[in-house]
C-alpha cells in the first residue's frame, strides 16, 4: 500500500519515454487530429514502477497516460484486468490505448478524489461511499473461481503459505528490527513463527475467490459520487477477508469503531455466509493482523531504505490497528505482545519523521 502523495515520479525500467513520443501515443489513443493541440503535465507517481501524466485538449477533456516498467510483471496485466473487470461489470477506468512493446496506456480519466479525500466528510456521506465500494468489491469476490478466463488474463500467483510468510517476514525485517530495533529472543521468535504460521493457516482455510490485493482507500477514486477501483494490477486468487482488511483496517483513516463494524456487517449482509457472525468477525481481525504486518514492513522498508520518510508518520496507527487486530482475534498471544512493546518503544522514540 503506497500513498500516490508520497511517491516521486521517475523514469521506468530505464528508459524515459520522449513528450513528443507520448504525445503522439496519446492522440492516436484518443484519436485526435494533429490540429488539436495537447498538453501532457506529469502527476504524482503511484509507486509499482510507473509514471502518470494527464492529458488535456479542449476545454474539460482530458485522459491518463501511464508509462510503466515491465520487469515488474504485474504492470503489464493492467490493461487486460481492467477490460475483465468491466466485463462484470466492476467500475474501473476504461483502458483506451495499451502498447505492451512501448509500455505505455492511455486511460480514462477519473479525477483528482480518491476515498480518503473523503476522510473528513461526515458519517453519512462517507458511510455512503464505503457501502458502494464494499459492494463493488463483493461482485468480485462472488464471481465462482472457474469463471475467470485464465487462458486469456494473467494474474499473479495466488496467496498461499509462502506468500503469507514473507509478508510476517517482511514485517519482522523492516518493522520489528529496523523500526524497532528489537532482536526477539529465540524462545519467544519460536513461538511467535507457529502462532503466524497457523494464522496463515487459518486465512488460507476461508473461502478463495478473486481479490483486489491492495484495496485501501487510495486506490479507489471517487467521480460524481461513484467509486472506481484502480491500481488492481495485483489482483489474485485469495481470502476476501484480506480486502475487507485492507479497507476496513487501513492505516490512513482514523476509524471509530462503530464506523467499521457498520461496514463490516454491511459486507456480511450482502453475502450468503456461511459463518456465523462471530466467527466471521474473528476472521476478518486475523486477516487484519496478516495484511497490517505487510503494511508496517512495507512503511519500515519505504521509509529507511527508500528514503520515503512521509511513510514513517502511518506506522503509530498501523500499530494501533495491528494491536487491535491481534487483541480482538484472541488467537494471536504472541503478536499482541510484540505490538505492545513496539508501541511502548514507538513513544519513547516520539516522532519517526
Amino acid at each position: 500500500m503506497i500513498p500516490k502523495s508520497e511517491i516521486p515520479a521517475r523514469p521506468v525500467g530505464g528508459r524515459n519515454p520522449q513528450y513528443d513520443d507520448m504525445i503522439r501515443f496519446g492522440r492516436e489513443g484518443l484519436g485526435l487530429p494533429e490540429s488539436i493541440p495537447i498538453e501532457l503535465a506529469p502527476l504524482e507517481g503511484r509507486g509499482s514502477d510507473r509514471t502518470f501524466h494527464r492529458l488535456r485538449w479542449k476545454p474539460n477533456h482530458s485522459a491518463i497516460l501511464i508509462a510503466y516498467d515491465p520487469i515488474r510483471l504485474e504492470n503489464a496485466y493492467y490493461a487486460d484486468l481492467a477490460l475483465f473487470l468491466r466485463g462484470i461489470d466492476v467500475p474501473v477506468p476504461k483502458v483506451l490505448r495499451h502498447d505492451p512493446d512501448l509500455c505505455l496506456i492511455v486511460m480514462e480519466d477519473l479525477g483528482d478524489r480518491d476515498l480518503w479525500s473523503f476522510r473528513n466528510a461526515p458519517w453519512k456521506k462517507r458511510r455512503r461511499l464505503y457501502q458502494k465500494s464494499l459492494s463493488i468489491i463483493h461482485r468480485l469476490h462472488s464471481l465462482p473461481e472457474e469463471k475467470f478466463p485464465f487462458g486469456e488474463v494473467r494474474l499473479r500467483e495466488g496467496f498461499g503459505p509462502d506468500l503469507y510468510h514473507w509478508e510476517q517476514q517482511y514485517f519482522k525485517d523492516h518493522f520489528i528490527r529496523d523500526i524497532c530495533g528489537l532482536e526477539l529472543e529465540p524462545s519467544f521468535e519460536k513461538e511467535l513463527d507457529a502462532e503466524l504460521s497457523a494464522l496463515a493457516g487459518r486465512i488460507q482455510e476461508t473461502k478463495r475467490s478473486l481479490i483486489h490485493r491492495d484495496f485501501q482507500s487510495q486506490n479507489i477514486m471517487v467521480r460524481d459520487g461513484n467509486p472506481y477501483l484502480i491500481d488492481f494490477q495485483g489482483m489474485r486468487l485469495g481470502s476476501p477477508f484480506y480486502d475487507l482488511a485492507s479497507l476496513l483496517c487501513d492505516p490512513y483513516v482514523e476509524w471509530r469503531e462503530e464506523e467499521r463494524i457498520d461496514l463490516l456487517l454491511f459486507y456480511y449482509r450482502l453475502s450468503e455466509q456461511e459463518l456465523n457472525w462471530e466467527v466471521f468477525q474473528r476472521r476478518f481481525w486475523e486477516a487484519s493482523a496478516q495484511r497490517l504486518m505487510q503494511a508496517l514492513g512495507a512503511f519500515g522498508f519505504l521509509g529507511l531504505k527508500k528514503g520515503l520518510k512521509g511513510f514513517l508518520k502511518h506506522i503509530p496507527r498501523g500499530v494501533q490497528h495491528l494491536h487491535l487486530s491481534a487483541l480482538r482475534s484472541s488467537s494471536l498471544p504472541s503478536l499482541l505482545e510484540l505490538s505492545m512493546r513496539s508501541q511502548s518503544i514507538l513513544a519513547q522514540k516520539g516522532d519517526l519523521s
